[in-house]
């Protein structure tokens, strides 16, 4: 088994104070931080990715003066603004790969973004032999939920580790968390366990 982490959207737009702001952002990026500091060497890759919309244009229909928050956003994670950058408390050392998604076009999971480099998740992923995988990140309903499904649909096996998310909306993120466990995903939590990568193997359950 390999395994990675795939850490998404933990911006200073999407934490507190930022353009959209998600209640409990700072808080994954602390503990996404935490379990780095960890466990960083139980993960064979791990990926973290950002919103870089462009600053001219509305994306593709992204961004509007008065968006609907469901299809379209007021402005966020513009490249090259402090709201793109990653949030002070998520510490990067460990990441192996950057991924940068939404440039001019709507995107929300992470498998729609390139490295730096250049590769697609899904090539990082093969490269590297990855078979599991835990999601963390920014928010629950949106790209945390766009993420896991195609990771699964990768036909990676994937951890949501639920104490690591936030979401825009209790009752949307309820459902997403639903949905992904229909579709196979696993709901753990990363405190309750030995470390944050190697549950699977240990045949504990999550709660």
């Amino acid at each position: 088994m390999s395994r990675a982490l795939l850490i998404v959207d933990v911006q200073n737009d999407f934490t507190e104070g930022g353009a959209l702001a998600v209640e409990g952002g700072d808080e994954v990026a602390s503990g996404v931080s935490a379990l780095l500091a960890a466990h960083a060497a139980d993960y064979a890759v791990i990926l973290a990715s950002r919103d870089w919309h462009d600053a001219d244009g509305d994306n593709g229909g992204h961004f509007a003066e008065e968006p609907d928050f469901v299809d379209s956003w007021p402005v966020h994670c513009v490249a090259g603004t402090p709201g793109a950058e990653y949030d002070p408390l998520l510490l990067t050392d460990a990441i192996t790969h950057h991924v940068r998604k939404g440039q001019g076009r709507p995107a929300y999971s992470l498998f729609e973004g390139v490295a730096d480099g250049g590769e697609t998740v899904g090539e990082i992923l093969s490269a590297g032999g990855i078979t599991d995988a835990d999601i963390v990140g920014i928010a629950t309903d949106h790209c945390v939920r766009a993420s896991a499904l195609d990771a699964i649909a990768h036909g990676v096996r994937v951890r949501v580790l639920t104490d690591l998310i936030a979401g825009v909306g209790s009752g949307s993120s309820e459902a997403a968390l639903a949905e992904l466990a229909h579709h196979g995903a696993e709901l753990a939590q990363a405190r309750t366990t030995a470390t944050g990568a190697d549950r699977a193997s240990s045949g504990e359950e999550s709660t």
